[in-house]
């Protein structure tokens, strides 16, 4: 399935009827299905590779050495996280991964910097860090234009986003999918979820495997072109939107057999607010046919409590 493509140059550009057409595509793209593809997003071409081969240089890694990295206490969020850690929502199953986690970097004097741990150095690969930032603050700023963009698609000023995404609590998730060696329990390597967050941005995936499930219940790849970030719609920003705006299910599936011998590398940015983000359902998206699907809650409790239910909390 080709998802819906935009071009984020649209909405940048100074013609305000280009920047009207994109953020109606992109709106009712994200009612529609959810995912879009989005080319000309701003993420240069050679830090998305740099990213790719620094992340796979840590992968290859001893273990003894990745673990090194494994905080205890920081529930995934920082620094490396072991293989069959992390499950889905309502799943016994582990995800068949093994990641490692980079969060804000707070550089002014933001209280909110009290709330993040520090994130973890990495001493055997001499650009492994300042890649993750420079990547991360690359993905920021693209996202932070598609929320503007998704805020007048809801009637809300341009800017409506713009306060809690400052030092927001966004992570930068890099996966490694190992390579398969005895028959596996089950032909998914990252069972069926939807995201957290307001909205991920996942730049070129090393191998086939994500797929969605549309709204006639169907499992379908996802496909994207070279150049393209896939982003889509995370649980956060659906119930802010009472549902408005989905946050489509998703997946990532076992290869063929004769690729059992390949891993898989898959680095999302994952945009979340400011914890203390109310996640209140926007009053024009409830209507008499659209009644208040959520109770009211903050963006910090509603990850907390996500985190353990996907067991990286206790």
């Amino acid at each position: 399935m080709a998802i819906p493509s935009v071009d984020l140059s649209e909405f940048l550009s100074s013609d305000p009827a280009r920047k009207a057409a994109f953020v109606q595509q992109l709106g009712k793209a994200y009612e529609e299905v959810g995912f879009v593809a989005v080319k000309n997003h701003g993420v240069p071409d050679q830090l998305i590779a740099e990213l790719y081969e620094y992340v796979q240089q840590f992968f290859a890694l001893p273990l003894e050495k990745k673990l090194h990295y494994e905080v205890p206490g920081l529930a995934g969020q920082r620094g490396y996280t072991s293989f069959g850690r992390e499950h889905a929502k309502g799943s016994e199953a582990p995800d068949l991964k093994e990641f490692f986690q980079y969060g804000q970097t707070v550089e002014n004097s933001d209280p909110i910097k009290s709330e993040y741990p520090d994130n973890v150095s990495v001493s055997e690969i001499n650009q492994f860090n300042a890649t993750l930032f420079n990547a991360y603050r690359n993905f920021e700023k693209s996202g932070t234009a598609l929320l503007q963009a998704i805020a007048l698609y809801l009637g809300l000023n341009e800017n409506y986003f713009q306060p809690q995404l400052v030092n927001g609590n966004s992570i930068l998730r890099c996966i490694h999918y190992p390579p398969i060696t005895h028959e596996p329990k089950s032909a998914i390597r990252a069972e069926q979820h939807e995201d957290i967050n307001l909205i991920t941005l996942l730049v070129g995936a090393s191998a086939d495997g994500l797929q969605i499930l549309t709204k006639h219940g169907e499992w379908v790849n996802v496909t994207s072109l070279p150049g393209e970030i896939v982003v889509n719609v995370g649980d956060m920003l659906q119930r802010l939107t009472n549902n408005k705006l989905c946050s489509t299910t998703h997946r990532v599936v076992n290869p063929a057999r004769e690729l059992w011998h390949t891993s898989r590398f898959s680095i999302p940015f994952f945009m979340h607010p400011r914890s203390e983000m109310s996640l209140a359902c926007l009053e024009n998206c409830i209507n008499e046919t659209h009644q208040k699907a959520y109770p009211d809650v903050i963006a910090g409790e509603y990850l907390d409590e996500r985190l353990r239910e996907i067991g990286l909390k206790k």
